[in-house]
């Protein structure tokens, strides 16, 4: 056997997404060479490691069994790395995350500085919805989470880092030059949702629902990007986050409509298990963040407060 440490992870990451395009992209390389390194591993065993039917991968039961294989090589060898760091004196191992996609926004300015200082620090971030993230959370996958809403069905502890104000958005024709009711606006234009589970999707209905506003049309997309490009084209408004829309309010692409009840406040919140034991790196940045979450949000988002 000629097997690669790099062969083992990429067969990996495929056994994990079923999928040679995702892993193509969560291992930041082109399909074709992902699978050429599935090639060369599999000439290596006379015993198929995936099947494919139609255009879907699967990984056969002896694949599973040099998945899990591999996983286990991985972590020997990051523990290798780790204890040779730590013998230089420096902060090792992984710090372990889950954002819920318009967190993207947020979170990367609140690790940059303590992921600089500590290079021996391996960030593992998994952007998702807010589902996603909170299964993580409660299957102790991972060590925080970043959420704008509190979830009230996990018993956690949490840190605010940052308030979280979402406006009415319309583009670039749709400018009421006062405030106006809410209810006007949709009679207009459809009201463009997140996709249910997201935690935007759940503030825009928790407004509607209370101020009992009829949306009479209504678009539902599955990204922020999406939403703001759908704004931009003219297909109507939305009730967005604030920190995903500097650029777009800058090039006058998008804008606040003054409507009654805005903006809509909460707080990006980053979130653990109560009674969580952290690793070493986990509280290392936990205290991090602690003592330094004022010093960044004046750096990085003096923009943002103004508004």
């Amino acid at each position: 056997m000629n097997y690669t440490l790099s062969q083992l992870q990429i067969f990996l990451k495929i056994s994990q997404t079923e999928s040679v395009t995702k892993a193509a992209e969560e291992l930041h390389l082109t399909q074709p060479a992902v699978s050429i390194q599935l090639k060369n591993l599999q000439a290596q065993f006379n015993i198929p490691l995936t099947e494919v039917i139609g255009r879907k991968i699967y990984i056969t039961d002896f694949g599973k069994e040099i998945a899990e294989a591999a996983e286990n090589i991985i972590n020997q060898v990051y523990a290798i790395n780790f204890k040779t760091e730590s013998y230089k004196g420096q902060l090792t191992g992984k710090l372990k995350l889950s954002v819920v996609s318009t967190g993207k926004y947020v979170m990367p300015y609140f690790l940059s500085d303590f992921i600089n200082q500590n290079p021996a620090v391996q960030l593992q971030m998994d952007v998702t919805n807010k589902n996603t993230v909170l299964d993580s959370l409660e299957n102790n996958e991972v060590d925080f989470s970043l959420v704008s809403i509190i979830p009230n069905t996990i018993a956690t502890e949490s840190l605010d880092l940052l308030q979280n104000k979402l406006y009415l958005v319309g583009g670039k024709n749709h400018q009421p030059s006062k405030t106006i009711n809410t209810e006007e606006i949709f009679k207009d234009l459809p009201l463009i949702f997140r996709e249910k589970g997201s935690g935007t999707r759940q503030t825009m209905q928790k407004y509607i629902d209370f101020n009992q506003i009829p949306v009479i049309k209504k678009m539902e997309l599955t990204s922020n990007e999406a939403v703001k490009q759908a704004i931009i084209a003219g297909m109507g408004y939305s009730i967005m986050p604030l920190i995903g829309l500097k650029n777009e309010l800058d090039n006058h692409d998008l804008h606040i409509i003054p409507a009654k009840g805005f903006p809509i406040s909460t707080n990006w919140s980053l979130i653990w298990l109560k009674g969580k034991k952290h690793s070493p790196v986990a509280q290392a940045y936990l205290d991090f963040i602690t003592q330094e979450k004022e010093r960044i949000i004046k750096k990085t988002f003096d923009w943002y407060e103004k508004y």
